[in-house]
């Protein structure tokens, strides 16, 4: 008989946890850079360049004018792991971004006129007997554009979890090539509820308010390593403490929309470089990157050797990655030090490597300052609990799961 044998490092597995395998995609700004289009890409898709050639799009209520829901997401050119759920009776199946940097939950309508719509699957609401239509349109606005869309209700099937009634949008248009190429259909959001447009209620929040889990607290455990199709897991309901070693350190919210905590400084090679008085960072698997105010990560990626390209993207000499320094970001008095083998991205071309910086620039103006974002860059490094209970985010330092393909 042939047996598929999974090693951990980690010897006790924790039982009665909810389990969604996550796949590892390759990003829309890595396809776009190999076919060659990214810098067309970003021609078209600059936000006021954008604004005027897709107004038509959208009714004057849901115009460009910066709103409230502006500010709220980011957008998906670097998002690498997805999820399969299932949205309605009988269930129709859809990949979507687990994004702790969001909290609405959308995917496409069957009745979307965009390009990006018809090459994904698109939720059929009139196939559906427990379909409830919402009535309100919503828009979402990202740094590459914006979707508008419809509201709904249906049964939301995670894993084996069943959320009866769960708010969802469904988009008519999703205009540009920002999601053509993505490998998800959708996202599903899990911020706080004040992230969420249209007063939907998060996924999370109807988990717990319909009492489908033990503890009101999910998980991640991403693998960054390309070798092994274990691309992770998101667990609902606990933490599997198969999937780090040593302690876990917690870190209390400093605002509750986005996973946000307080980074006590960064340094790099041991000594304090940025945020030497302490700034704010959110802990988002929406995005793979690491990502800072633009003025810090220019001189980041001057201390780490890196050269500019275009659109915020930088490439490091492959020859000297194991010369390159430690990146720290210190958190409640706690390092958490990322290896340049970690941060340094290798790209595999037709006869070549690239190898770009794992930093990138985004400005994120907020009530508390400008914001970095730990995404899975960092993730990958460090077992990350999101606990809705008492607000707070642990860390612990990741084992490394490998599974042997069987013989």
């Amino acid at each position: 008989m042939k047996l598929a044998i999974v090693l951990a490092v980690c010897i006790h597995i924790t039982t009665a946890l909810h389990r969604i395998p996550l796949i590892k995609a390759r990003t829309i700004r890595h396809q776009l850079r190999q076919n060659n289009e990214l810098e067309e890409f970003w021609v078209h898709h600059q936000s006021h360049v954008f604004a005027q050639k897709y107004s038509q799009c959208f009714p004057d209520s849901l115009s460009f004018a910066a709103g409230s829901t502006a500010e709220y997401l980011f957008d998906y050119m670097n998002a690498q792991y997805y999820g399969k759920i299932s949205l309605g009776n009988p269930p129709q199946n859809f990949n979507v971004v687990f994004d702790t940097g969001s909290s609405n939950f959308w995917i496409p309508s069957a009745f979307c006129i965009s390009e990006a719509c018809r090459v994904h699957k698109q939720f059929q609401s009139f196939s559906s007997t427990s379909y409830q239509h919402g009535g309100k349109t919503f828009s979402i606005h990202y740094g590459t554009g914006q979707l508008v869309g419809i509201t709904g209700k249906d049964t939301l099937q995670i894993g084996n979890l069943t959320i009866v009634g769960q708010d969802f949008g469904q988009s008519v248009v999703e205009p540009g090539r920002t999601f053509v190429l993505a490998q998800f259909d959708g996202v599903l959001g899990l911020g706080y509820p004040s992230l969420a447009v249209a007063n939907a209620v998060p996924v999370f929040d109807q988990i717990m308010k319909q009492h489908l889990v033990n503890k009101p607290i999910f998980s991640f455990h991403l693998n960054k390593d390309d070798n092994f199709e274990y691309g992770g897991e998101l667990i609902l309901g606990g933490i599997d403490s198969s999937l780090y070693k040593g302690p876990i350190h917690w870190i209390p919210l400093t605002d509750k929309s986005y996973w946000q905590i307080r980074l006590d400084n960064i340094k790099v090679h041991g000594k304090v470089a940025f945020c030497p008085d302490g700034c704010e960072a959110i802990v988002d698997s929406g995005t793979s990157l690491i990502t800072g105010p633009s003025d810090d990560i220019k001189k980041l990626q001057k201390l780490i050797g890196a050269t500019p390209l275009v659109f915020g993207e930088y490439t490091i000499d492959c020859s000297h990655i194991s010369n390159l320094p430690t990146v720290t970001f210190t958190i409640g008095k706690r390092d958490y030090t990322i290896s340049p083998e970690q941060y340094v991205l290798k790209e595999h071309r037709q006869k070549s490597v690239q190898c770009l910086s794992g930093f990138q620039p985004m400005d994120l103006a907020t009530k508390s300052g400008q914001l970095w974002i730990l995404g899975d860059i960092f993730m990958s490094k460090f077992y990350s609990i999101f606990d809705r209970e008492n607000d707070r985010v642990g860390l612990a330092k990741s084992c490394k799961r490998k599974h042997k393909i069987p013989l």
